[in-house]
């Protein structure tokens, strides 16, 4: 049997030193070797990496500039592993993630793989499996939702692959030139994703590689997800179109984004997110952006150099996947149990339910553990029924099955 491959994971940061030791303490509880840490941060975030017992185990890369195509080419540059891997700094991964993103690469075919990815409340899903075509337009595809599927990209449609939850041969990144520094924060994974189609490059779906994603505040976005700046959305639409779309229809393209764009900004308006001033101050910024991005100089790759200086192999625990679980109203106990058995190394799953039908929620908490909450008889996944009935050893025992595979929990 062929020995696992080498894996680096990139993370770039900017502005959110918080939600980076969140991740890498994500990081720092996969089950997957060998893998390295690569972190391309701004000053906060390094200086938040030097507080923390693993930094002596991870790369850090200083880069301040506000450009995550540059930053990803300098993790690539430093990355030792025969694949790279990147995640988003306010992500955290499930234990299993390498484990199932970087199977795939097996085959010799495969150039790009791509997981799923939850959204804030940690069970429904923000991005499973889809295509891109040459408009930048996303079409979901129906794929078996537990075995990855092979698929190859043609010059018209690309396999997507989202930012936060995707890995590439670090032959083919090279080769290609990375990713493209005029994409400064939007559509530079979509780009890469059409330019490997071109090549008729094969691209891994693996959905058992789960991310879970936040969608932090950053400088182009609040925390309740309204955006402050839409330039530099409207400036990656122009390169993007000027490379991939037919000039023909190029201007149609323009208008079906900027609808969207006005219609989503629209739809915070009416919610009391947004004053009317700030709708059309957006909408400024968006086609001053295009305006802007049109102008650009095209082809700015630059050759990726060799800077690695030896595969930096993270330490990985052989302790267990556990799972505590109680009444809500025993919280602080269980949290302080929790935090003692990740303290011992362990992959910790608390579950604390209270006699209601509240909807459930996960998430990774700082004190590094996996925390279900939610009523007795409410909803997890979002398709079941608003009321059920369940003793509470059942419903643990059936959510404890839900997430078994990813969370790495024996039977």
């Amino acid at each position: 049997m062929t020995a696992p491959a080498a894996v680096s994971v990139v993370v770039v940061s900017r502005e959110r030193p918080k939600a980076l030791r969140r991740c890498l303490i994500g990081l720092s509880q996969l089950r997957y070797y060998p893998f390295e840490i690569i972190v391309v941060a701004d000053a906060g975030g390094r200086s938040i990496l030097r507080e923390m017992p693993q930094a002596a185990h991870i790369k850090a890369i200083a880069f301040d500039d506000p450009n995550i195509s540059e930053a990803r080419n300098l993790g690539i540059a430093h990355a030792d592993g025969e694949i790279v891997a990147f995640i988003d700094d306010d992500a955290v991964p499930e234990p299993s993630w390498l484990t199932h993103l970087a199977a795939p690469f097996q085959h010799p075919d495969v150039s790009a793989a791509g997981g799923y990815v939850r959204g804030r409340n940690g069970i429904s899903w923000q991005w499973k499996a889809e295509t891109v075509d040459r408009t930048g337009l996303s079409r979901p595809l129906e794929l078996d939702d537990v075995q990855p599927t092979l698929l190859t990209g043609s010059p018209e449609q690309g396999v997507k692959t989202q930012g936060t939850n995707m890995a590439f041969r670090r032959d083919t990144l090279v080769e290609m030139g990375g990713f493209d520094p005029n994409y400064r924060f939007f559509l530079d994974e979509t780009d890469l994703n059409l330019r490997l189609a071109a090549r008729h490059a094969c691209t891994a779906v693996v959905p058992r590689a789960e991310v879970h994603h936040g969608f932090a505040e950053s400088e182009r976005r609040r925390p309740d997800r309204v955006p402050r700046d839409l330039h530099e959305i409207g400036a990656s639409w122009a390169v993007f179109l000027r490379r991939h779309c037919d000039s023909q229809i190029r201007r149609g393209v323009w208008q079906r984004v900027m609808a969207s764009e006005r219609k989503r900004l629209v739809e915070h308006m009416v919610a009391g997110r947004l004053e009317p001033r700030d709708v059309r101050r957006l909408l400024r910024g968006l086609r001053q952006g295009y305006k802007d991005g049109n102008e650009r100089r095209q082809n700015l790759f630059r050759p990726i150099q060799d800077l690695g200086g030896g595969f930096a192999t993270f330490p990985v625990s052989d302790a267990d996947s556990v799972v505590l679980s109680g009444r809500a109203t025993r919280k602080r106990h269980l949290r302080r149990t929790a935090q003692q058995q990740v303290a011992a190394g362990r992959i910790v799953t608390l579950m604390r339910f209270s006699r209601t039908t509240r909807y459930h929620r996960v998430a990774f908490t700082d004190q590094g553990y996996w925390e279900q909450t939610g009523g007795l008889f409410g909803k997890s996944e979002r398709t079941q029924p608003t009321f059920r009935f369940w003793l509470f050893s059942q419903r643990v025992r059936a959510e404890t099955d839900r997430v078994r595979d990813v969370r790495l929990i024996a039977q």
